[in-house]
């Protein structure tokens, strides 16, 4: 799509599994291409870069098998690639075109290597002079010091130390890292400049010492590989969560309140960009470390204060910072950071002009940017993205502010998290949850608000139906918890508009009939069926917003939803209701002298509900009790309303 418009959001909280490194996903997956036997590869990123090294490496003669979900087996050619003449393209991927570029050029073949027209203006002249002071045959295409290439085969000769640049991008000195160890011999390079993004360095020589090569250094100026050293397979191994992507999360956190927990990095990551979240810590956010996670909250009280940082050493998660100064108390600089120029698009300028769209006054530099928040945020902002991933997952915080925020092109996020913003959603994406009794009229009601808002609908209490309704064609008895639970995860429903699926065939009224209502009550009491479709139900949240409807919505499912109502109404005016919808259906009009047994059984039901051991029908603290026994539909509706305009910041609300 062209854009996405988020609307005002209020807070932030919940948990996000972060999705692979994008840094340890390409460099693993060249590793293993370059080293002997079979590496297993687990939680490897699904995204653009990936998916071009990916093709690379099979078009260079890698034997690549995906197995389950976000897991390869990659056979390794034991050294340089068996493929001798090749055309690559790579897309805009800087971790991928950079170090097979090195290997490309000690690899004896004959290849031509390109990208997108932006990948054409990312400099790699610092890697290529490096290739050729020890023989490398690499040639420019196009413009001198920049893509497309082509590539001869060599007589590689380390007569002397290399000595290259390290002040443009560390991915150069990556590059030439991992390819070295091919020729056998002691290789040296030296720095002539202060090498940036050093936690990179320290990722690229981690996985190296993984794949059996040790690399000594002196500081951060003098590498030396030792010869006689081959890459060895270390059998399986699992890709880190992607710490730069943490960072939008923790942010998040931070300015909405929280806790937000990412899960996939902690304590022993090794990556640099996980100390993004001492950055925020300074600036008075609260972190907590686990073995496998972070989480950030909001300060107990006042703003996240103004901050002037050196940035160089987490150059990626950096740009998440300078949307956080829109959330400080003061002017906020951020230095070091002459590397954003030469990224996905000129980042510093980029982030300048988009940061004044929303009202900041921004001074740029050649390496620095500073950031003045406005008092409040300028509503309606158009953020153009630049094809840059992190400019749309960045910007995508400012609606944190209450206000309205368009991201266009939001799709440029595929390049290193597809589903960005429904991870963002499951923890900023506005709830409305209302809760109650079996015939309070929730549903209906929910139904209609949700239309009104056009946000998603989620009637949960169909989920339940539709697991006794599959239970009982299956022929489960309804009391075995643990093969109903089984129901459940796999439970094949589809919602089609108004339509409900089971397995293709439409339910929608099948799963409304008594029987399978009193079966879904008893269902919902069992904790394994719960636990089941509870991130079902969560998946639901997504912008611009969800209304969720049923008995625990509130309580359990969503409990940081910023708008909750407990619809009720007396058991005689629901029984009214049940025995209306009854007539209907095509009951006899004749049959008054049932209602008193609807309503002795929709007080069994209440009674049941309540007192269940997990997630008890109850009415929260903090939400707002609308009583429905006098009030048609359009009065209900009203009073939801009258709710979500309280406790929303939501622009532009219908009134009804």
């Amino acid at each position: 799509m062209s854009h996405l418009d988020l609307p005002p959001l209020s807070r932030a909280a919940g948990t996000v599994q972060l999705p692979g490194s994008k840094s340890i996903s390409n460099r693993m997956l060249l590793l293993a291409a370059l080293a002997e036997g079979v590496t297993e590869i687990r939680n490897l990123l699904d995204s653009d870069d990936t998916r071009v090294m990916l093709a690379a490496l099979q078009a260079l003669g890698i034997g690549l098998k995906a197995q389950e979900a976000s897991a390869w087996r990659v056979h390794g050619a034991g050294g340089v690639f068996p493929v001798k003449e090749a055309e690559l393209f790579m897309g805009n991927a800087g971790t991928a075109i950079r170090p097979l570029t090195a290997v490309l050029a000690l690899s004896g073949g004959h290849y031509r290597v390109s990208g997108v027209p932006r990948m054409h203006e990312r400099p790699i002249g610092d890697l290529v002079a490096g290739l050729r002071q020890i023989g490398g045959n690499v040639r420019y295409v196009g413009n001198e010091g920049f893509p497309p290439l082509e590539i001869f085969p060599a007589r590689i000769q380390l007569t002397a130390p290399i000595r290259l640049r390290g002040d443009v991008s560390s991915q150069f000195l990556t590059a030439l890292l991992m390819a070295l160890p091919l020729t056998g011999e002691t290789a040296i390079i030296e720095l002539t400049t202060e090498l940036i993004s050093k936690p990179y360095i320290e990722i690229t020589l981690n996985l190296m010492a993984r794949f059996g090569v040790a690399v000594e250094r002196e500081g951060w100026q003098r590498f030396t590989i030792p010869g006689g050293q081959r890459y060895k397979s270390p059998g399986m191994l699992h890709v880190e969560g992607d710490a730069s992507a943490a960072s939008y999360f923790l942010a998040a956190g931070a300015i909405g309140g929280g806790p937000v927990r990412v899960m996939g990095v902690g304590r022993q990551s090794i990556q640099g960009d996980v100390r993004f979240a001492d950055a925020l810590e300074s600036l008075g956010a609260r972190i907590q470390w686990g073995e496998d996670f972070i989480a950030a909250s909001a300060p107990e009280r006042g703003k996240l204060k103004a901050f002037d940082l050196d940035l160089n050493h987490i150059p990626d998660a950096a740009m998440t910072l300078a949307i956080v100064a829109l959330f400080t108390d003061g002017r906020c600089v951020l230095r070091n950071i002459a590397s954003w120029r030469v990224k996905e698009t000129d980042r510093i300028a980029a982030m300048a002009k988009e940061l004044r769209k929303l009202g900041a006054t921004v001074e740029e530099g050649e390496d620095f940017l500073a950031v003045s928040p406005a008092p409040s945020l300028a509503p309606h902002a158009a953020i153009d993205t630049y094809d840059d991933h992190r400019m749309a997952m960045c910007f995508a915080l400012a609606a944190l502010g209450g206000v309205p925020v368009r991201i266009n092109d939001p799709g440029c996020v595929a390049k290193t998290f597809p589903h960005f913003f429904d991870a963002f959603a499951q923890i900023a994406a506005p709830v409305i949850a209302i809760d109650g009794p079996s015939a309070s009229g929730k549903g209906t009601v929910a139904q209609r608000v949700a239309k009104a808002l056009g946000f998603h609908f989620l009637d949960s209490g169909a989920l339940y139906r539709l697991t006794a309704l599959s239970a009982m064609k299956a022929g489960v008895a309804l009391d075995d918890e643990a093969a109903v639970a089984a129901v459940a995860a796999n439970l094949p429903a589809e919602f089609v508009g108004d339509r409900i699926l089971l397995a293709g065939e439409e339910v929608t009224e099948a799963i409304r009939a008594e029987e399978v209502g009193v079966a879904a009550s008893k269902i919902a009491a069992l904790p394994a069926v719960r636990a089941a479709l509870f991130e079902r139900q969560r998946a639901f949240r997504r912008f611009p917003g969800l209304v969720a409807d049923g008995r625990d919505m509130g309580s359990v499912v969503f409990p940081d939803a910023p708008v909750k109502v407990f619809l009720t109404a007396s058991a005689a005016a629901r029984a009214e209701r049940r025995y209306k919808q009854l007539i209907e259906k095509g009951m006899p009009a004749n049959m008054r002298p049932l209602l008193q047994d609807i309503v002795k059984d929709l007080e069994e039901r209440d009674a049941r509900d309540a007192a269940r051991a997990v997630a008890p029908l109850q009415q929260t603290p903090d939400a707002d009790l609308v009583d429905t026994t006098t009030l048609n539909i359009d009065e209900a509706v009203a009073a939801v309303m009258d709710s979500v305009r309280r406790r929303l910041p939501l622009s532009n609300l219908p009134v009804l």
